[in-house]
């Protein structure tokens, strides 16, 4: 399932977690799922209108404020609790995003970030709750539009700060945002958190089929004309198998590219892998000459936009280089999706392709043919033409 982000007046927690509950997450489930977790808090929600538009303004009423939390608390709070394996890792990466921005806002280590009121209950069941929706709604792409900020003034635990908030921007980083009449923040850390981790394309609706659409309500009057709202639309990609048309889909991602060319040569392909188990989506190397006429390497790694800065880190760190150039990029691919191929050898691994003209094809992994030829004491070669030669005859 696909979800687009509209956000028409930005995003909070609570606003995304009630346009959950209008596309149909019972709040009653999701006080049953969190409630293991930590106690103190009830959901409650009621029907609003905003502009003349219907929609949900959910609550979340904390009986427990004496409770306080640090991003080690809640880390470990988070890595014990019983929860799907999507929902922990998100969980974890949005509040680490949180910790990060506010330890580098405040000079504090990020271990004993006070989260004030990112740390408190209701930001913890806006987070969670959001992800165990999104886990149980079978949503497996999530895409935004671009990020309105608002202006003026707020009141914190530190005191009076402008908007967008500083931990805002600094969770928005390499994400585009563009302005708004508002004259308020209308978008919080914990709504940019949520982006960062979820959303893996920032612009216009991709093509879509539309099965549902739900609307969470924001609490302040912002000054816009806009409605406080934020609209989410599900449904299934119009590009992808389930809708019987072309099978190309696109997406924005990072290019980073770097030469070396005085690092021992073997170091590279530690470093292509390092890369790949960081999350890289592609590593490449090309032979290139430099300056002096000296023979290098060129180094091209693809990556999420919001894995480049993380990318660059690795590639400074891993390697000689002292520079990294990099570009924002759309890319076209076809849609693929793990399989298994039934072979002379027995089920191995592969991955279905899905042709432009909706054809299909199956392609076995490396890793399991290679896993074939050590374990039999046979060459590579072997196993692909047994493996392909077999697949094809049947």
């Amino acid at each position: 399932m696909l979800l687009h982000l509209d956000l028409i007046s930005g995003i909070s927690g609570d606003m995304c977690l009630g346009a959950l509950v209008d596309l149909g997450v019972a709040p009653e489930w999701l006080e049953a799922e969190l409630t293991p977790l930590f106690k103190g808090f009830s959901i409650q929600t009621a029907l609003v209108f905003r502009n003349a538009l219907r929609a949900v303004d959910l609550t979340v009423t904390v009986n427990d404020h004496e409770t306080s939390r640090n991003y080690s608390d809640i880390r470990a709070l988070i890595e014990s609790a019983d929860l799907p394996p999507a929902v922990r890792k998100n969980s974890l990466a949005a509040f680490k995003k949180i910790a990060q921005a506010e330890a580098a806002i405040h000079g504090r280590d990020i271990e004993t970030v006070h989260f004030h009121e990112i740390g408190g209950i209701d930001s913890l069941v806006d987070i969670l709750g959001t992800f165990l929706a999104v886990d149980h709604l079978g949503i497996t792409r999530v895409t935004a539009s671009k990020v309105p900020l608002g202006s003026g003034f707020v009141d914190c635990a530190h005191g009076r700060i402008p908007v967008p908030v500083p931990a805002t921007l600094a969770i928005l980083k390499n994400i585009p945002v563009t302005g708004s009449d508002a004259t308020t923040e209308i978008v919080t850390p914990t709504g940019a958190a949520i982006l960062a981790v979820l959303a893996t394309r920032f612009g216009p609706m991709p093509p879509m089929q539309v099965e549902k659409i739900g609307y969470g309500a924001g609490k302040r009057d912002t000054g816009s004309r806009m409605p406080n709202l934020l609209r989410l639309v599900l449904g299934r990609a119009a590009s992808g198998p389930d809708t019987g048309r072309s099978a190309i889909r696109s997406e924005s991602i990072a290019v980073l590219t770097t030469q070396v060319d005085d690092m021992n040569p073997e170091i590279l392909g530690f470093v292509m892998d390092h890369l790949l188990e960081k999350g890289a989506l592609d590593v490449t190397f090309a032979p290139v000459h430099m300056k002096k006429n000296r023979p290098g390497t060129r180094v091209e790694v693809l990556c999420r936009p919001k894995d480049r800065d993380a990318m660059i880190q690795e590639i400074l760190t891993q390697t000689t280089a002292i520079g990294v150039r990099y570009q924002a990029c759309d890319r076209a691919e076809l849609h693929r999706e793990p399989c298994v191929m039934d072979t002379v050898f027995g089920k191995v691994a592969a991955k279905k392709i899905r042709n432009p003209d909706g054809s299909e094809r199956r392609v076995p992994e490396y890793e399991a043919l290679a896993g074939i030829a050590r374990d039999q004491g046979i060459s590579l070669k072997t196993v692909y033409e047994q493996v392909l030669g077999n697949f094809l005859d049947r």
